[in-house]
C-alpha cells in the first residue's frame, strides 16, 4: 500500500507530537513536515507538495483560513484538512472552509480511530464537508441554521451591509458610494468584521457571506 505523505501544522507542540505518534509507522501515512506556525506550513505544502495537510485554525504566521485562501488562490494539488479546537467557532470555519476548498474540518476531540479514517477518506477522495457548486443541492441542518443565525448577530446593520455588498464583489469605494460614506469609514467597518469573524480577507468575508444564504 502506498504510504501517505502528510504535512501537520499546530500550535501546540503537544499535538504536533500526538500526531506524529497517530501518523507514524505502521499507519498508512508518513509525516514528511511537522510546522509550528502557519507560514511554515504553506511553505512546506509548497516544497513538498504531500498528499494530504492537516492544520489548525489558530495559529500565529497565517491561520488555517489563510492557508486555504493561498492554496486556491495558487491551485496548489494538496488536499487540506483544518484541524480545530474551539466548539463555538466550528460551525463558522466549516462554512468559510467549505467555500474556500477544503477537504475537511476535523475536531480535535475526535477519537484517534476516527481521525485516521476521516484522512483515509479524504486520501480516497472523500469530501468531509459539503460542496459549494452550483450543480449540488447542500441542506443544512438546522443547528447549522441556527448558527449562522448566531454568527450574523455579532455583526451591526451596516457591518451586515457591507458583508452583503462585499459578497457582491464592491470595492470600498463603491461600498462607500451606494452607503454614501466615506473610504475610511468601510476600512474601519472592515476591520472590525474581520476581527469579529476571526477571518482577514474580502474572499473569506465574501464566500461566508454566500454559504450563510
Amino acid at each position: 500500500m502506498r504510504c501517505v505523505r502528510v504535512v501537520i501544522a499546530d500550535r501546540h507542540p503537544v499535538v504536533l507530537q500526538g500526531l506524529m505518534n497517530l501518523l507514524g509507522e505502521g499507519s498508512g501515512f508518513k509525516v514528511v513536515a511537522s510546522c509550528g506556525d502557519g507560514t511554515s506550513c504553506i511553505e512546506a505544502i509548497r516544497r513538498l507538495v504531500p498528499d494530504i495537510a492537516i492544520f489548525d485554525n489558530s495559529m500565529p504566521g497565517l491561520t488555517g483560513l489563510e492557508i486555504l485562501d493561498i492554496a486556491n488562490a495558487e491551485s496548489l494539488p494538496t488536499r487540506l484538512v483544518v484541524f480545530t479546537g474551539a466548539i463555538e467557532d466550528r460551525e463558522l470555519v466549516m462554512s468559510a472552509a467549505a467555500a474556500a476548498g477544503a477537504y475537511g474540518v476535523i475536531p480535535k476531540d475526535v477519537t484517534p480511530e476516527f481521525l485516521v479514517q476521516s484522512l483515509r477518506q479524504v486520501v480516497d477522495g472523500q469530501r468531509l464537508l459539503p460542496l459549494s457548486s452550483s450543480d449540488q443541492v447542500v441542506s443544512r441542518p438546522p443547528e447549522s441554521i441556527a448558527f449562522a443565525a448566531s454568527v450574523m448577530t455579532v455583526l451591526t446593520d451596516r457591518e451586515r451591509q457591507i458583508m452583503r455588498l462585499v459578497s457582491e464583489g464592491l470595492s470600498n469605494k463603491e461600498i462607500g458610494r451606494r452607503l454614501n460614506i466615506a473610504d475610511g469609514t468601510i476600512k474601519v467597518h472592515l476591520h472590525h468584521i474581520f476581527q469579529k469573524l476571526e477571518i482577514s480577507n474580502r474572499t473569506l468575508l465574501a464566500a461566508l457571506a454566500v454559504s450563510q444564504q
